[in-house]
């Protein structure tokens, strides 16, 4: 993701500690503890050959990435999706990859219908889209729509127009970019709209875009879109800070917690998910799977022996 990256040199400029709790967040998150939350983490997309030799087997084909992916992971943030609308058959394909596993996947919405043009008359394209990913069956977890950048509140009513007509037997995430959905008094419109809506809101940690990171949580489940910076030792700092945050909001009564990890650098993203997790294991007691990364074969004697000889 490019979104909010800064150069290197400026990183340890930045305030990255994470803001304080909004006022609407006491309003939505009014019980005690819930027993078992859902807790789901992973990564933007499974076709990184950068992980081969990490949590993929060195010689794993591409066609096969999804099959190790389920493994290591119990959810996907489904970028594919946004790009094209694709036929049920071709995600129930995918879907089957996960037969038997506690794993989610949180599609993107397509583009045609976010960015092309305005949101109205969209009701055919809609339709394809939820047609399809409705094949995920039980392991569809969240929609997230996300409009562009230069979609301003001067758009408001469209925008919200177009969120009434979503189906109410799925749950969705609005991300918003625009600077301006962040200034005090559009914020208090768009947060408590999607409130009365019951959609969430995306919250998106960048260090170029700290108003993204806004900690509004409009119904009892949160979808965290970080963005790390290639293991930066601010990663580190910033993960932790959400361990903390995660912890607050789940002993107040979260329910769903989705946490999808990017990187400028993807090469970089499963090693810090296998920090984030011990963490989240440790403090919120989620008991999710640690990724586990191929052993590097070592050379053996007569090989290391040549080598110095040679």
């Amino acid at each position: 993701m490019e979104f909010g990256r800064l150069p290197p040199k400026v990183l340890s400029k930045i305030n990255y500690n994470l803001p304080a709790e909004p006022a609407i967040n006491s309003t939505v998150l009014k019980s005690k503890k819930v027993a078992k939350p859902i807790a789901c983490l992973g990564c933007a997309k499974w076709g990184r050959k950068e992980w081969l030799g990490k949590i993929y087997p060195l010689k794993t084909k591409e066609k096969d990435f999804l099959e190790h992916y389920v493994k290591q992971y119990n959810s996907i943030e489904m970028n594919a999706t946004h790009y094209k609308i694709y036929e049920a058959q071709t995600i129930k394909v995918w879907a089957d990859k996960a037969i038997g596993l506690n794993f989610t996947f949180c599609p993107k919405m397509s583009k045609s219908i976010t960015h092309y043009g305005t949101l109205q008359n969209k009701q055919d394209q809609l339709n394809k889209f939820l047609e399809g990913i409705n094949a995920f069956g039980n392991h569809l977890g969240p929609v997230f729509i996300q409009v562009s950048d230069k979609f301003s509140p001067k758009r408001k009513d469209e925008l919200f127009d177009f969120l009434k007509t979503l189906p109410k037997d799925h749950t969705f995430f609005l991300e918003v970019r625009h600077p301006g959905w962040f200034e005090p008094i559009e914020s208090k419109i768009l947060f408590n709209t999607l409130k009365k809506l019951k959609i969430g809101a995306v919250i998106t940690d960048t260090m170029g875009r700290r108003d993204c990171c806004h900690m509004n949580l409009t119904i009892p489940k949160t979808f965290i879109r970080f963005v790390g910076n290639s293991l930066h030792k601010s990663d580190y700092a910033r993960c932790d800070e959400w361990v903390s945050r995660i912890k607050f909001w789940m002993d107040h009564g979260l329910k769903e917690l989705y946490f999808f990890m990017h990187m400028h650098d993807e090469a970089k993203s499963p090693e810090l998910t296998v920090y984030l997790v011990k963490k989240l294991n440790e403090k919120c007691g989620l008991g999710l799977n640690v990724p586990v990364f191929e052993k590097k074969k070592r050379p053996s004697v007569n090989s290391t022996n040549k080598r110095k000889n040679s």
